[in-house]
């Protein structure tokens, strides 16, 4: 069964080599690897012409959003893929998200199929007539996924090869890209429905490894496309009331 609808904190840590190893060997007793432990994951971001999206949220405001879509692997026109759309709020992150065909994904953001009428589609929907976004960033890595013993909502990832394109903005196009990280970072991040367990923070804190604000397509951005001289405009959408529900 397919969850579409998630909220919880997130939290991200960029290692070193040598602290990979050593965390991912600190957690052995308390995770399992997933069913698929080890996949690529390739995105779009979609966003405005000038980028309003992301450079607002590289302002880290109170309240941030985000629309992409996902596949896990390289797509095809009938591949599964997800239209998602990510809120954060106060630090809590929402994730809302549909399933699509790949073909069917494209056309449904391009405005030229209905999507549906869920409360997902609808919120979908909104964010689409009131930003006009297009599809603008590829970003694609490989990730190492692990569920808590106890509790399955408890997750951990490692993802590397972190890599990202303004060409070919199409899942169905390939997962090559231009270098996001330098050297070998990982970047993990940890996935949470409330306070993170008493080991964790022993693990981390004994190997120097310390959160960091970090997003991957703002680091993208930041990388390739920002000029120095491009205004940030300030974005703060209008929350309304059922937006960040989580049915």
């Amino acid at each position: 069964m397919i969850q579409c609808s998630f909220e919880r904190y997130e939290k991200k840590y960029l290692l070193t080599p040598a602290q990979y190893e050593v965390v991912r060997e600190g957690m052995e007793a308390y995770v399992t690897p997933d069913k698929y432990s080890h996949y690529a994951i390739f995105n779009i971001y979609y966003d405005t012409d000038d980028f309003r999206l992301i450079r607002a949220s590289l302002e880290k405001p109170v309240y941030k959003e985000k629309l992409r879509v996902r596949s896990y692997g390289a797509a095809r026109d009938d591949s599964r893929v997800f239209v998602e759309l990510k809120k954060k709020y106060d630090g809590v992150v929402y994730k809302r998200r549909v399933v699509m065909s790949a073909a069917d994904a494209a056309a449904y953001l391009d405005g030229d199929e209905p999507g549906g009428d869920s409360q997902i589609h609808r919120e979908i929907d909104w964010f689409a007539q009131m930003y006009r976004p297009t599809p603008k960033v590829f970003i694609a890595y490989d990730r190492e996924a692990y569920a808590g013993r106890d509790n399955p909502e408890f997750r951990v990832t490692f993802d590397t090869n972190l890599r990202g394109r303004t060409e070919r903005v199409d899942l169905r196009r390939g997962g090559d890209g231009q270098p996001i990280l330098d050297g070998n970072q990982v970047l993990m991040e940890v996935k949470i429905p409330g306070a993170a367990p008493l080991w964790l923070s022993r693990l981390l804190s004994e190997n120097g490894v310390f959160p960091t604000s970090f997003s991957k397509y703002g680091a993208y951005y930041r990388r390739y496309i920002a000029r120095p001289a491009a205004p940030v405009l300030e974005l703060v959408p209008e929350i309304q009331k059922g937006v960040l529900c989580v049915a």
